[in-house]
């Protein structure tokens, strides 16, 4: 219900799902396509429980969720059938060149990562198993395990065939199909397994092959090829055939162009391109240590580092290792030390909870929850953090540290970093080099990125226009009416004190009105008039019970001015009520104000410390949703 009530709310403040052109997601953040980002409202997403920030970035919308964005992102492609709708049928505005190719790379590569991190962690595994002597080369059991972990990789070209058809809004099996061909043992047998390349020909057209398996480049320029002679023969084809005489027409042009011509060239550019950031990191492997560890989260946060990571993967299975990955590994654990100290130097108990939550997520590789959630709100925490990512990335530049299979940046990773023939200085300079940028965070962060210690909860408390600020995951809740506070206890019906409904106050009212305590929507109002169900923009999920048995009054003594799912603002009139006549017919006016969806909190406080409280006070604190 929760990831619903989320996907819905985005929906609606991105413009709703005709806005939308695409949706992929990665770890932690939904990416879409829009047609008119002007239709959006970053403002109000961000206020929404479950997102952490939106960036606008790389042609992308990107709402941050966190750990549960697969969740989320299942239900808006539900919502909005996505997955039926042809991208290329969406018209949106023209984008530069520079996010044109990172929504392309992000929305090619991010669906294809979780199998092949998958395929990575398990090679090093494999790697650890090997250096313990609990398995040997050329046995059955390494050759089983081998084949699960190397499959990912082996058949990249038929998984990327997929997903690349499918962003240039073509039959992605036929992508499959296409990437198939290219890795087929008769065509590859025909190389052999030494060969690199074979010259040899097709109806007397002269080709020179190459090895296909692995590869990442040529199938995603086949699949824009075959996917753009798919349009064209589905608009002069009749609709009887068009289903398949397209893709039979277009996999029979395709497969061969690809042979004879976009293979070789693609290949040789992609090469090129690689050998060209080799040579520049050879120049200096310590300077360009130190600036891509150094730049990386600055990369993340505007979303796109995703330019680099087709060429981390081409390294990996052209050069079977990759110099790129490692030098990662200290702008992650940097950040992770620098929301550590946030958590030991704070004394609100809030602060800790998020700062301990965003670390561990940290060390499992999704920094996004303590870059949007602390360091980056507190601005030195990740400056610190950026700064100390450079010397851990010298240090893996100066020893040329390299990974073995593509992977995230975690803690797990590491495993890959292990050589078959047992543990070398590479790897330990990727573990010091890590440790060294994770405790220079940690240590000046904590003596010098928070100056005055009791400035910490201001300077992450930001406000919302609708005073339902978010605060580290704790939203207020302002008094619906004015009246006498008493605690939920007191209530004279057991079913309310009980704290059955959830958790709340209870106010007896002086002024006979009850106004929205937010912005938000009027989910259910009772025929009677004595209840209201409120749902405040931050998710919050009210029940306003005006009185005690006051349902056998039939709605007499109260007039409602709203009616069921209609969207109101904070301060508006829901209910008015005349409480003498309600008095004189012998009911309480005593109103509980609940929070129905309680269990999603890790607390529902009452913050007003008086008795007498007015319409518009800071009457509730929501704190730490839980994920």
């Amino acid at each position: 219900m929760k990831n619903k009530q989320l996907a819905e709310s985005i929906i609606e403040h991105i413009g709703g799902k005709d806005n939308i052109v695409s949706l992929v997601h990665c770890a932690t953040r939904l990416r879409f396509v829009l047609k008119d980002e002007s239709k959006a409202d970053p403002e109000i997403i961000k206020k929404q429980t479950g997102v952490i920030t939106v960036v606008q970035s790389g042609g992308q919308f990107q709402v941050v969720i966190g750990n549960n964005v697969a969740d989320v992102f299942n239900v808006i492609m539900d919502i909005t059938n996505l997955n039926e709708k042809s991208v290329t049928e969406a018209t949106g505005p023209k984008k530069g060149i520079v996010s044109q190719l990172i929504d392309l790379v992000s929305s090619i590569f991010i669906p294809v990562l979780v199998v092949l991190v998958a395929g990575g962690i398990f090679k090093g595994i494999i790697a650890l198993l090997q250096v313990c002597k609990i398995v040997h080369e050329q046995t059955p059991t390494f050759n089983f395990l081998s084949g699960i972990a190397d499959a990912p990789f082996y058949y990249l070209p038929i998984i990327l065939g997929f997903s690349a058809v499918k962003k240039f809004g073509g039959n992605p099996y036929v992508g499959m199909a296409i990437g198939g061909a290219l890795i087929h043992p008769d065509i590859a047998d025909m190389l052999g397994k030494q060969a690199i390349e074979l010259q040899t020909e097709f109806f007397n057209i002269p080709i020179k092959l190459i090895q296909y398996k692995s590869s990442v480049f040529p199938v995603i320029l086949a699949a824009w090829f075959y996917s753009l002679l798919e349009r064209n023969f589905n608009k002069i084809m009749h609709d009887s055939f068009k289903k398949f005489i397209s893709p039979l027409l277009g996999i029979m042009i395709t497969v061969p162009l690809t042979f004879a011509l976009i293979g070789p060239v693609v290949a040789f550019l992609s090469n090129t391109v690689a050998s060209g950031i080799i040579y520049v990191y050879e120049l200096n492997s310590v300077i360009a240590g130190m600036i891509l560890a150094g730049l990386w989260q600055v990369m993340v946060v505007f979303g796109i580092h995703w330019g680099l990571v087709p060429f981390a993967i081409n390294n990996t299975i052209v050069y079977q290792q990759d110099f790129m990955l490692p030098i990662l590994f200290p702008a992650v654990f940097a950040q992770v030390g620098a929301v550590l100290a946030v958590m030991l130097r704070s004394k609100d108990p809030q602060v800790k909870a998020l700062a301990s939550s965003s670390a561990l997520s940290g060390v499992f590789g999704v920094t996004e929850p303590a870059i949007y959630g602390i360091n980056l709100p507190l601005k030195r925490p990740f400056v610190i953090g950026c700064v100390s990512a450079m010397v851990g990335g010298g240090i893996i530049g100066y020893f040329k540290s390299v990974i073995f299979s593509f992977s995230f940046t975690s803690i797990f990773a590491f495993l890959q970093m292990i050589p078959k023939d047992g543990l070398d200085d590479k790897f330990f300079a990727a573990v010091i080099g890590s440790i060294v940028s994770f405790v220079i965070a940690l240590i000046v962060t904590y003596l010098f990125g928070i100056p005055k210690e009791e400035k910490v909860d201001d300077t992450l408390q930001t406000q919302s226009d609708t005073h339902a600020a978010k605060v580290n995951n704790i939203i207020t809740i302002s008094s619906p009416m004015t009246g006498k506070l008493i605690d939920l206890k007191e209530v004279n019906d057991a079913t309310f004190a009980s704290g059955l409904m959830g958790k709340g106050v209870a106010i007896v009212p002086t002024v006979g009105e009850a106004v929205a305590p937010e912005d938000g929507e009027i989910v259910s109002l009772f025929r009677t008039k004595h209840a209201i169900g409120f749902q405040t923009d931050s998710g919050a999920e009210m029940l306003i019970h005006i009185g005690i048995d006051t349902v056998k009054l039939d709605g007499q003594h109260f007039e409602a001015h709203v009616e069921a799912g209609q969207k109101v603002k904070k301060g508006e009139r829901l209910v008015s009520f005349d409480i003498e006549a309600i008095k004189h017919a012998g009911f309480e006016v005593t109103t509980p104000i609940i929070i129905t969806n309680s269990d999603d909190y890790l607390d529902v406080e009452c913050i007003f410390k008086q008795d007498d409280v007015q319409q518009g006070d800071a009457l509730l604190a929501l704190s730490a949703n839980k994920e």
